[in-house]
């Protein structure tokens, strides 16, 4: 009987464990986990930087972004 109950309790707190590495804090809205494409097609946003490309941008918070230069 002492063994099972220390089997259950080692399988408890694993599936707790489990729960509780598996559960994470949202990551931010801007750049988590945002993949950008490597093209110059770079805009400017309103807090004054240039970026590459839009998706540069969006990774980085940036707002109210415009096309920027010559992109030929």
């Amino acid at each position: 009987m002492k063994k099972t109950f220390t089997k259950l309790t080692f399988a408890l707190a694993l599936a707790g464990a489990a729960v509780t590495f598996s559960v994470q804090p949202a990551k931010a809205a801007c750049g988590g986990g945002i993949l950008c494409p490597d093209v110059w097609d770079p805009v400017i946003c309103s807090d004054g930087v240039v970026y590459s490309n839009a998706c540069y941008a969006r990774a980085a918070c940036a707002h109210d972004c415009v096309p920027y230069g010559d992109t030929v």
